[in-house]
This record gives structure tokens, sequence and C-alpha cells, in this order.
């Protein structure tokens, strides 16, 4: 059987108690980007390390379109921090362990906290090591259910590193 969690609520103030709670300094969080247009992208705090897109998932039409696809399917560099979702509705913190682990060097993660020990264990496993490690994570698992009952809504991610745009869905292969 398949482990689930709640789904965690793409709600900014949602993800930055869980993250802050785990470690993050409380002068990085997350923050709502409501269109690409150069006026409401000046309302972005700066500067911006990572960026959550949340859309529908239809898996149908995926397969569909990977089957058409001309994008190359490359193995993650060693500079992308990638971890496969294993963990049924685990995206929302699946994405935010990639937005940190991809700004690690920019971030100053608390010295012992959650993810300053969760990043030092994990860096030298690969996908499939990191996301059976977190299945077994007890402590991240009850980080995570704690923040998903915080929110009031329902409940994805693309990664941009040295100038590279990788949508990095832990469903799914890199």
């Amino acid at each position: 059987m398949v482990k689930r969690w709640l789904p965690l609520e793409a709600n900014p103030d949602v993800m930055n108690q869980f993250m802050w709670g785990l470690g993050v300094p409380e002068d990085v969080g997350f923050c709502d980007v409501y269109g690409l247009d150069d006026e409401l992208l000046a309302m972005v705090p700066q500067p911006v390390l990572a960026v959550l897109l949340l859309y529908p998932q239809d898996r149908s039409k995926e397969s569909q379109a990977s089957a058409t696809s001309s994008v190359e399917t490359k193995e993650p560099s060693k500079n992308v921090y990638f971890t496969k979702q294993t963990v049924g509705n685990a995206c929302g913190t699946v994405g935010i362990i990639h937005a940190l682990g991809n700004a690690t060097s920019r971030i100053k993660l608390g010295e012992g906290s959650y993810f300053d020990r969760f990043y030092k264990r994990t860096a030298d496993m690969d996908p499939i090591q990191r996301a059976a490690f977190l299945e077994e994570d007890e402590e991240m698992e009850n980080a995570h259910s704690i923040a998903a009952t915080a929110g009031d809504t329902e409940v994805y991610n693309m990664c941009t590193v040295l100038s590279s745009l990788f949508k990095i869905c832990g469903c799914y292969s890199f």
C-alpha cells in the first residue's frame, strides 16, 4: 500500500510556518505571485530563490504528451537537488524540499535543525534513496501533518538552476 499524507495547502502562510518550524530562517519566505506582468512581478520580494508552480495534474494527457514529445530527458545534474515523490499528496512538501535544497548555498539553515540534518544526510543519495528516506522520516511526516491541517483550501514544481529550467515533480522520473 502506498503511503499517503494529507495535502499541504498552497498557501504562503502555511508553507512559511512549516519551513520556519524546521529550521529555515524567517527572512526566507514564500509569497503569492499574482501574474507575470512586470507590475505584478515587481511586487515579489527579492531575491527570488525558487518558484513553485501549481497546476492541475492530468496523467492521461501527460503520458500522451510524453509519448509524442521531443523534449530530451536528462539525468539530473549533481547541482540539482531532486528527490522522487513516493508518498501520495506530498507534492507541497517535496516542492519545498526541492526549493530549499536548490538554494542551500543562499540560505543559512539553523545548525542542527531538521532541514540542516535532512540535507546533510541526503546529500550523497540518489533521488530514489532520498524518497525512501523521506518515506520513513517520522519527524517530517509529523511536521507535514500539522501544516496540512493548518490551512483552509484544497491542494506542483519547476526549478531553475544555473540558467536551466527543470520541471521537478517527484511523481515522475527526472
